[in-house]
């Protein structure tokens, strides 16, 4: 025997309306029994409710309901068919709504957080997906995020974390040293657009971030991956330091302090007004400091010790060499053009 529906008070009636409006609104088409199933309610209050909306709405400067001010229906579909289409909308419409081009940015913020690994329930976020493409005033503009590289590490990854299992893969370090490594894989977490791996690395029996894009021939293994639960602890920082780091004396504008935030806190000298300040870094190896200076390109000078000068300036030499021989290989292919036009006869 089917149990009737509880009793409305005259709040739960108001909270019922409150929600049936804006659930209206979504649906430009719904029958009452799709109604009554959502909410729980009897089809018959359903109808009582429609009814009722159908009387409300705002008075206009008359301060008299005229036809424009109530909410409106299609009677004879909801009276023949036992169907609901709102056909007017009162004050509703006219509450703040998201722009066309403000739902494009939400519902590709949403595509990229549907993407992340920790964020499982991706049906409630393409969801809020649809809602902001019906809510928005106008259509939002067609956009997807695309894929990058990481996606299938990141898959493989994601499995062996299901399964406890470890991952093994050639990992190549800033210093530009391949090494196999044979990790247990924990975590993923992403900074600007670089994605990380921190686990337990076997090869060096202690927590190591990876960065993704450094890793070759990924897969996993049927080795279980160890507990863990002894003492061993994720930091809740992405770059941990260590008692073997390396200081690093660096100058750059004050305006530009705020970029070194990845490298914890960092001792800072600052210049007088219109003089450059001057921190202190913390490395694992000079070698890390190459990411820093290509990505702050004129900005950032490395002052001391003389070995992380150097280490930059070889580095960046290095590079300079690369285009230089690329200059000279399209000057050499361009004498031998000159040498082909004269043994054709034609002028050079």
């Amino acid at each position: 025997m089917t149990a009737k529906p509880a009793a409305f008070g005259a709040s739960d009636k108001l909270t019922f309306l409150l929600s049936l409006v804006p659930f209206l609104m979504d649906h430009d088409r719904v029958s009452v029994t799709a109604v009554a199933d959502h909410f729980g309610v009897s089809p018959e209050r359903v109808r009582d409710a429609v009814n009722l909306i159908a009387m409300s709405g705002v008075p206009g400067e008359t301060r008299q309901y005229l036809h424009g001010d109530l909410f409106d229906i299609q009677w004879d579909e909801f009276e023949a068919n036992d169907n609901i289409v709102l056909t007017h909308l009162v004050a509703i419409d006219d509450s703040p709504r998201f722009s066309a081009r403000e739902a494009a940015a939400l519902i590709a913020g949403l595509q990229y957080l549907s993407a992340l690994p920790e964020n499982g329930d991706r049906d409630a976020i393409a969801t809020l997906m649809a809602k902001l493409t019906r809510s928005s005033t106008g259509a939002p503009s067609q956009l997807a995020v695309s894929r990058t590289d990481a996606d299938v590490t990141i898959s493989v990854i994601q499995a062996a974390v299901r399964a406890g299992t470890q991952v093994e893969f050639d990992y190549l370090n800033s210093r530009g040293t391949a090494e196999h490594r044979c990790v247990d894989p924990l975590r993923i977490e992403s900074v600007d657009n670089a994605w990380y791996l921190r686990g337990w690395c076997h090869l060096r029996e202690a927590m190591r971030t990876f960065r993704l894009d450094r890793m070759s021939d990924l897969r996993s293994t049927a080795v279980p991956a160890d507990s863990h639960e002894d003492g061993v602890l994720l930091p809740d920082t992405l770059f941990e330091g260590s008692a073997d780091d390396l200081t690093v004396t660096i100058e750059l504008p004050e305006a530009a302090l705020g970029l070194l935030t990845d490298y914890g806190p960092v001792p800072v000298t600052r210049g007088a007004a219109g003089e450059r300040s001057s921190a202190q870094l913390r490395v694992s190896h000079f070698h890390g400091l190459k990411r820093l200076v290509a990505g702050l390109a004129g900005v950032v000078t490395v002052m001391d010790p003389g070995l992380a000068r150097q280490t930059v300036a070889d580095w960046a030499a290095a590079g300079a060499a690369r285009y230089d021989d690329d200059r000279a290989d399209d000057d050499r292919a361009d004498d031998d053009r000159v040498d082909d036009d004269r043994a054709d006869g034609t002028s050079a």
